[in-house]
């Protein structure tokens, strides 16, 4: 059998080492290119509770766009202290689904709707949201129907709420006298707004001013815009046979109110 030579081991060597060196820069650049998508494009978020039912179920995943709102510190991750405010600073539309960063720590994500822009006074009264002094159209609809675990069901009152600009959108009320069904006035300050979740009863917002209260600006990650994967509690990650039933197809691509 033919022994290599001195220099020929030497060779082997160098196109080793070259192979390496491409893998690890074919690495770095994919890196690279993931974190430039993630802060000036999209990025991907699951939803973990269900503050936004019916429209955003537990184990949806979303695509939320960073450039509809301009961008912040918290369009990048880990929000380097870079700069303050947002460059290229655009409107926030009444009813958008946004993520932001919960003003209270400025590091855990949240997602809500928006539902207060600046200068605006917020009211629930009886369970029906007052925007600037007028009763958001409210209509009883069929109720929705919610799989807790196994074989349980569970049917929760739902409406769907039209605001002034036409945004419209399905609501829940778990029940008719909830602790935030009757608040005070809010009023929006200047480069701030104000969420709330879909599931009224059941959703930490800004009507709670010692746990999320106005939301600055600056705190804005960006815009939900579409769901694009999604699965219940039905199956377990390594339960690959159980995946055809956890999926939930019928969600994937889709857009919400």
């Amino acid at each position: 059998m033919a022994k290599m030579n001195s220099d020929q081991v030497s060779e082997a060597n160098v196109d080793k080492q070259d192979g390496w060196r491409e893998t690890v820069k074919t690495v770095v650049y994919a890196v690279l290119i993931a974190l430039v998508i993630r802060t000036v494009a999209y990025e991907p978020f699951n939803i973990p509770s269900g503050s936004m039912l019916p429209t955003l179920l537990i184990g949806d995943y979303v695509f939320v766009a960073k450039f509809p709102y301009g961008y912040s510190k918290h369009s990048i991750p880990l929000s380097p202290p870079l700069f303050d405010g947002r460059i290229n600073e655009a409107p926030v539309k009444r009813g958008d689904i946004a993520v932001f960063k919960l003003p209270t720590d400025n590091s855990t994500d949240y997602i809500k709707r928006i539902m207060g822009l600046p200068g605006d006074r917020l009211q629930m009264a009886d369970g029906v949201l007052q925007i600037n002094g007028k009763a958001v159209k409210r209509q009883r609809v069929e109720d929705f129907v919610q799989k807790h675990s196994g074989a349980r069901y569970g049917r929760v009152r739902q409406y769907r709420e039209t605001l002034p600009n036409g945004r419209s959108y399905l609501t829940l009320d778990l029940q008719p006298r909830g602790m935030a069904d009757n608040t005070n006035v809010y009023v929006v300050p200047p480069d701030h707004y104000f969420a709330m979740g879909d599931n009224r009863d059941d959703s930490t917002d800004s009507r709670f001013l010692d746990h999320v209260g106005f939301i600055p600006a600056e705190n804005l990650v960006g815009r939900a815009d579409m769901i694009f994967f999604s699965v219940n509690d039905q199956a377990r990650i390594w339960e690959v046979w159980k995946w055809p039933i956890a999926i939930r197809f019928s969600r994937f691509f889709s857009g919400f109110g």
